[in-house]
């Protein structure tokens, strides 16, 4: 059944979220942790004699459960609360950056990385005036140096790269990368093999082949890069 359809039969239902504040916010809470009624007081601004009548309709929906003065998404409250949680992230993104998607081709991007577009709303557009045209690469060298941990695609491959990868790896950073198919060919010629080779023994650095994501959703592991 399309979406339309379901919307015309269940859009009450869906509405009764969407349209009350106080419901989206509590289910949004409770996404990231149990609370009690003091702490969605705060979180919400509300007061007790608006929440309440509102935890009531989510329990008798099966969405929420109390233990010990603690408020609890149900399994089934978990699935609408994480979905709702990605149509946020995945609309605030969409506007965040609206300037930017309308300007690249979007259509090359991979369905299942587009469904989860909403991670980047924390994410920041670097732009090169074209007066210094190596910003972006030194930015990026930049932010490999200082990151806490390296989750990235790339489509193109360079010896600077590589080194500043191969330390943060050293140094124990968890980092994880994406390739397309032609890097990855490049990536079994010297010196990058040699690179690779280097850290095959650090649990804490994978890499993945685009590819191999999208037919098998598989993980490729240093050590078992071709």
């Amino acid at each position: 059944m399309s979406g339309f359809k379901i919307y015309r039969e269940m859009g009450d239902d869906v509405q009764a979220i969407y349209r009350s504040r106080l419901i989206t916010e509590i289910l949004l809470s409770l996404n990231e942790s149990s609370r009690k009624l003091s702490q969605l007081r705060e979180i919400t601004g509300s007061t007790s004699q608006s929440i309440i009548p509102k935890l009531r309709k989510l329990e008798a929906d099966h969405l929420i459960e109390t233990k010990e003065h603690e408020y609890y998404l149900t399994q089934t409250g978990k699935v609408v609360a994480s979905r709702l949680s990605n149509s946020f992230a995945t609309v605030g993104t969409i506007n965040k950056f609206k300037h930017f998607w309308s300007g690249h081709y979007l259509e090359r991007i991979p369905g299942p990385l587009l469904k989860e577009i909403g991670c980047l709303y924390e994410s920041e557009v670097l732009n090169d005036k074209g007066t210094k045209i190596l910003n972006v690469y030194n930015n990026q060298l930049k932010m490999i140096k200082e990151a806490g941990h390296i989750h990235g695609i790339s489509s193109v491959v360079t010896e600077g790269y590589a080194d500043s990868i191969s330390e943060r790896v050293k140094e124990r950073i968890p980092v994880e990368l994406i390739f397309p198919l032609h890097i990855a060919d490049e990536l079994k010629q010297s010196p990058y093999l040699e690179k690779i080779d280097a850290l095959k023994d650090y649990e804490n650095f994978k890499l993945m082949s685009l590819m191999k994501i999208l037919k098998r959703g598989s993980l490729l592991r240093i050590n078992d890069f071709p």
